[in-house]
């Protein structure tokens, strides 16, 4: 990250199986709204996995504490997507005193059992959590298939209104290592951990602003309900056109309600240390 003190940090922390190309409408959005965006690609997610050993989502979230608190962030906001939601979710409630709002697009967290409503259970697909939770099945079938298996994921999960083709083809080709197959699959079978230490934090709902983001065509208000389980502040969003990726499907109305809600909880500091650029590598 290079040094920056020209606006509120908001970390955004993409998912599964996508990139930083997944915030690309709402990154400009952010910086003419005040703030500093700081893109973070979680280990192994379309970028190699570093050191990272671990893709317990507490254990990504102690990384990425411990990264940011290192480049000088105190206080920030946090933007998650699909399994970066339950790392920002996580983190929030590790570090109550440094996140003081957080979003989460299109994530049910693990062990919370909660129906995807109507259309979105027609259309948001149930058979790639099994699959990838199965040892050495994915391994052996999807290593010159990835067009397959990721194309086919990509383009149920976004609904009838789909992603732009060549954002999808830049999704398979980010994925098509046997690395990021490594990753991608252990992301998948933390379960049970990522369930233990989920339902702690049911005992003990955090206090943080919650800004919860569904698509029509997924998980829809299944986000909102959700969350509703771990925190006491939670505000809920379903965009009417949109699948699994609402920041790219409909990217204006999505940008609009994130920067209102950041706006509202925006705390009026003075320097908040480097914020602004991309963070890769760490952990």
């Amino acid at each position: 990250m290079s040094a920056s003190s020209s606006g509120w940090p908001v970390v955004l922390l993409h998912g599964w199986p996508v990139t930083e190309t997944h915030w690309q409408g709402l990154l400009p959005l952010l910086r003419n709204s005040g703030f500093a965006p700081v893109p973070v690609t979680l280990p192994g997610l379309g970028r190699p996995a570093g050191s990272a050993r671990s893709f317990r989502k507490s254990d990504l979230a102690d990384c990425l504490g411990d990264d940011l608190s290192e480049r000088g962030l105190t206080r920030f906001s946090l933007v998650g997507h699909d399994w970066g939601g339950t790392v920002a979710f996580l983190l929030a409630a590790a570090m109550p005193q440094t996140v003081n709002a957080i979003v989460i697009e299109e994530e049910i967290l693990p062990g919370i059992d909660i129906d995807i409503p109507a259309p979105g259970a027609e259309h948001y697909p149930s058979w790639h959590g099994p699959f990838n939770r199965a040892l050495g099945l994915a391994e052996q079938l999807v290593p010159g298939r990835e067009e397959a298996y990721y194309g086919t994921f990509l383009r149920q999960s976004a609904g009838p209104t789909g992603l732009d083709p060549d954002t999808v083809r830049s999704y398979i080709d980010a994925y098509t290592t046997d690395v990021a197959l490594e990753a991608g699959l252990g992301y998948y079978r933390s379960r049970a951990d990522d369930i233990a230490d989920v339902q702690r934090l049911g005992e003990n709902p955090i206090h943080t602003p919650v800004l919860a983001i569904g698509g029509r065509y997924a998980m829809g208000s299944a986000v909102a309900d959700g969350l509703r389980t771990l925190s006491t502040d939670v505000t809920g969003l379903v965009l009417e056109r949109s699948g699994h990726y609402p920041a790219e499907q409909e990217p204006e109305p999505t940008a609009q309600a994130i920067i209102e809600f950041l706006q509202r909880h925006r705390h009026a500091v003075g320097r908040h240390g480097p914020a602004d650029g991309s963070v890769g590598g760490w952990c």
